[in-house]
């Protein structure tokens, strides 16, 4: 029973906030480097996943993402904004909050914790748009890019297939930037992953971080 349930919490990404932390959600925020003289900044919103739970703040992939920006001479400072335990729905009521501390490029990795909990897939859907929207309309000119997650198998063909779509629809509709399912090479194998199972340890960020720097790397 509890490996049938790590492996649909891998497949997902996220853990519910009473699993993590006796029901406290966590804030987890990398601390950004100073903003470059230019003031180009890349904000990610997302779950558990993004703040690098379980890690030191330097070992979360955007900490990464930021080394990798700075070896390759670009100009850009990363502000980590992932919340352990947050759904769609959640994100979606913090990003005008976010949206005081101006960005030039969002990266919005969400719907983990929709999918562990089998959140109504429309509601995701709904909750995203209204994210791109938002950024738009306070920050027309930011680009935009969505993180491909997955849900676990157990709820379902039905409901994985539709809750993959997402992603790719919306980042079809609305013309933003899609990055590749973010745990590819890291889901399910031990040696990338915390004791729980679900989030990656320092060595999986690294491959986390590789992931998302290949599709970041050349875009912004």
């Amino acid at each position: 029973m509890l490996a049938a349930l790590a492996a649909a919490a891998c497949t997902g990404g996220d853990a519910a906030p009473e699993q993590q932390n006796g029901g406290a959600a966590a804030t987890v925020s990398a601390s950004p480097a100073p903003t470059r003289a230019d003031g180009r900044r890349i904000l990610f919103v997302g779950t558990s996943l993004t703040a690098g739970l379980g890690l030191p703040p330097e070992e979360s992939y955007p900490a990464l993402i930021q080394e990798r920006i700075d070896a390759a001479g670009l100009n850009y400072t990363v502000v980590n904004r992932g919340v352990s335990g947050e759904t769609s729905a959640g994100a979606r009521e913090r990003i005008g909050w976010l949206l005081r501390e101006r960005a030039d490029v969002y990266v919005i990795e969400t719907g983990a914790n929709d999918g562990l909990r089998g959140l109504g897939v429309a509601d995701m859907r709904a909750n995203i748009q209204a994210m791109i929207d938002t950024i738009r309309s306070v920050v027309p000119e930011a680009r935009i890019f969505l993180v491909q997650m997955e849900a676990p198998p157990n709820l379902g063909a039905d409901y994985t297939t539709a809750f993959r779509r997402v992603y790719s629809e919306l980042a079809v509709k609305n013309e933003v930037g899609l990055i590749p399912f973010l745990l590819n090479g890291v889901v399910g194998d031990p040696a990338y992953n915390q004791r729980d199972g679900i989030h990656p340890n320092a060595a999986g960020a690294r491959i986390v971080a590789e992931n998302v720097w290949r599709a970041l790397e050349g875009e912004i």
